[in-house]
């Protein structure tokens, strides 16, 4: 399999992740959507990462998809993702608060670096924040109830605790956001990207710049 896009897209690397869990070989070209837009496109008419090119050449162009493929290649004994339940609606939930807060994110981002200042939309920027935080918010409330467990739904790592970790240390390095106010949430990512398989698929946010994206 060919995995397409770089690490500092928290979508790319937390398809990375869950395919070295699943011990699952796969090649990765590191091209940027800026830079590499025509490359990529020649897979993915959208032109978007992360792309995921399987043996068969068929294509996923949608992080959830290739999450939910590999779920289905190891089967629901290895799958990272609660089967059915209280548990599964849990970790999607998360899932989803976390993946919110980096979309709003990416859009504070996306307005600095392509709108002049005195063009900026204080408005706009201030409701994206206040969907960030209260997405933080929550998260904070889910780690905090865990206590001491290492993981936030149920005895095992599923998806729930890679995109929390993923798309928070995104989104504090795109906005940049100190996370202070949510200690839990802080502490669950702080260990979360100290382990091995975090470290090595991970590369710091480079904030895309105009001439890139229209290279």
């Amino acid at each position: 399999m060919i995995l397409i896009g770089m690490y500092d897209s928290s979508y790319t690397r937390r398809v990375a992740i869950a395919m070295a869990l699943y011990d699952l070989a796969f090649e990765h070209r590191a091209w940027s959507v800026g830079r590499d837009f025509d490359r990529i496109r020649e897979y993915n008419p959208l032109g978007r990462a992360p792309t995921l090119v399987l043996d068969d050449g068929e294509v996923l162009t949608e992080s959830s998809m290739m999450l939910d493929y590999l779920d289905d290649t190891v089967g629901p004994d290895r799958a990272l993702m609660p089967a059915t339940g209280r548990a599964r609606r849990d970790a999607q939930r998360l899932v989803a608060l976390a993946t919110g807060a980096i979309d709003k994110a990416i859009l504070i981002a996306l307005e600095r670096v392509f709108r002049p200042v005195e063009q900026h939309s204080q408005a706009w920027l201030t409701r994206c924040r206040v969907q960030v935080e209260g997405a933080l918010g929550e998260l904070e409330q889910a780690c905090a109830a865990r206590g001491d467990a290492p993981w936030l739904v149920g005895e095992a790592m599923t998806h729930a605790d890679i995109a929390v970790a993923c798309y928070t240390t995104h989104l504090r390095e795109a906005i940049p956001l100190d996370l202070a106010p949510w200690p839990a949430l802080r502490a669950h990512v702080d260990r979360c990207e100290a382990m091995d398989v975090f470290r090595s698929h991970y590369s710091p946010f480079s904030a895309p710049t105009p001439q890139a994206a229209s290279a």
